[in-house]
């Protein structure tokens, strides 16, 4: 009888390894929307678009994951994880192939931005979820390791969007990708499924210690200080990194030099970093504090934005060394941000604390994209956009000394 309930628990142990690289994947496919700035340049010259109006389609798509990333935190716990992933999954496919009929930046917006958007806010939180709940002995190991596939993304994605565009151009890109995603996505979310009642008897003798964190519920958590300071300064890391990813192609091309080719490779050496940043600043806001690892990102942003200043025409390594720092402070805050919010507010709640946390990357989004669309726009100069991060990531180095203490 013992041998059999150690080879079950063996089993069980092999099995649930299946939905790590299944959620790497998958979050390797919804990481695309990192991948905009291979599209932007085309969408510029098809539709005759500005800076600004170009980025609305992206800046719309990072709104509706947040917010609808929010929505479905408050029914995972309770509901088939399969459905979200497939529902979400074929809303995704669904906005990229409308997108490809889109006579202009304005339904771009709807069908990329709206109906994509809101379908990668449906499944990404679902793979960390599922995959949380299979481990609890190692739970930031293993949602780490899912992460990574959202951060690896462009590394993939660019230089294959890029390639689509330049033999099929950006409409047809678009379509070919929402009939992969349509079929590749569904297809891996079959295997998914929580923990039955047996499965979690079983997974509890493999937790070697109990989280001491208090289990603080949503409704308390918005009214410390802690979340006031980690909300600002979610808000400002992900405004400078996504607003620097979206540009990255357009610096790279216009400013330095680069072909567009050269440059959406150099996109997919950026997204190495943004994968490294995950575990580096998760691990810095574990081990150190959460202050410090919010300052270290702080200072990396400050010295990146000041290699830029000094970037002109042919300035290659001033642009690579920036701009994986840059992509590197991405990741990490979507490492800090979760795990402080487990650090500070406990697991119980989890799935609705962050979900309200991460509105806070849809109001960065917003900000970031439409901030550096109208800089472009009205001075026609990259200059200004690099000055704003400078003394952005000062506000926010003064932000956490004052907002953010070590409990909650």
């Amino acid at each position: 009888m013992t041998q059999n309930i150690f080879n079950q628990n063996k089993i069980q142990s092999l099995q649930r390894w299946i939905f790590v690289p299944l959620g790497i994947i998958i979050l390797l496919c919804l990481g695309t929307v990192y991948s905009w700035s291979v599209f932007k340049l085309p969408i510029v010259d098809l539709f005759d678009a500005g800076y600004t109006l170009s980025g609305l389609p992206y800046m719309t798509a990072l709104a509706f994951y947040a917010i609808f990333m929010l929505i479905t935190g408050r029914f995972l716990d309770k509901s088939n994880p399969r459905l979200f992933l497939i529902g979400g999954s074929l809303l995704v496919s669904l906005g990229y192939i409308l997108s490809s009929f889109a006579p202009d930046v304005y339904v771009l917006t709807i069908t990329y931005g709206i109906i994509s958007g809101a379908g990668v806010g449906i499944v990404y939180g679902v793979p960390l979820a599922v995959v949380a709940r299979w481990f609890p002995e190692k739970q930031g190991v293993a949602v780490g390791l899912v992460l990574i596939g959202f951060g690896l993304s462009p590394l993939v994605t660019a230089p294959v969007g890029n390639y689509l565009v330049e033999n099929f151009g950006v409409m047809r890109t678009f379509l070919i990708i929402g009939i992969f995603f349509g079929v590749l996505i569904p297809l891996l979310s079959l295997p998914f499924k929580n923990p039955s009642e047996r499965d979690r008897q079983a997974l509890k003798e493999k937790t070697a210690s109990t989280n001491s964190v208090a289990e603080i519920h949503t409704s308390k958590m918005v009214k410390t200080k802690n979340f006031k300071g980690l909300y600002l300064n979610f808000i400002i890391g992900t405004m400078v990194g996504l607003m620097l990813i979206g540009l990255t192609n357009n610096v790279g091309v216009e400013l330095i030099g680069l072909s567009t080719t050269d440059a959406s490779l150099l996109m997919a050496m950026f997204a190495i970093f943004n994968g490294i940043g995950r575990p580096l600043f998760g691990w810095f806001t574990d081990k150190l504090s959460i202050k410090k690892a919010m300052l270290i990102s702080y200072g990396l942003i400050f010295l990146a934005a000041v290699l830029m200043l000094f970037a002109q025409e042919g300035s290659v390594v001033l642009f690579v060394i920036a701009f994986s720092i840059f992509w590197l402070n991405v990741g990490g805050w979507l490492a800090i941000a979760p795990a402080s919010t487990l650090s500070l507010y406990g697991t119980k709640h989890y799935n609705q604390n962050y979900g309200v946390v991460f509105t806070a990357y849809g109001l960065g989004a917003i900000i970031g994209v439409i901030t550096s669309g109208l800089f472009l726009d009205i001075l026609h100069s990259f200059q200004p956009i690099f000055y704003f991060v400078l003394g952005i990531s000062v506000l926010g180095m003064f932000l956490a000394q004052l907002l953010i203490a070590e409990k909650a």
